[in-house]
């Protein structure tokens, strides 16, 4: 039988700072770490821009490929990162 944590799905997210600045992750339970650092718990940038809001989610294989798109995503500049935020809620509003 499989564990709980091998049947979640894995995400990368960006979040949106209450200063308009970004900050981009993954997790296995992405409601559960948005209200993570919502709190101030869930890393030491966000931590310092709350509120912050959900602003993207991509679902990926498993954790390996979850960390590697964070990874490339990490290294978009803003603008191709705003590019790929508005395909994503462009695709979510239809």
């Amino acid at each position: 039988m499989a564990s709980e944590t091998q049947q979640l799905q894995w995400n990368v997210y960006i979040l949106e700072c209450c200063d308009g600045s970004f900050y981009t992750g993954s997790t296995n339970n992405i409601s559960k770490r948005v209200a993570s650092h919502n709190k101030g718990t869930g890393s030491r940038y966000t931590r310092s821009h709350l509120p912050v809001t959900l602003i993207y989610s991509e679902i990926c294989t498993d954790r390996s490929a979850a960390c590697k798109r964070e990874s490339e995503i990490k290294k978009l500049s803003r603008v191709q990162k705003k590019k790929i935020i508005s395909q994503f809620l462009n695709n979510e509003c239809r």
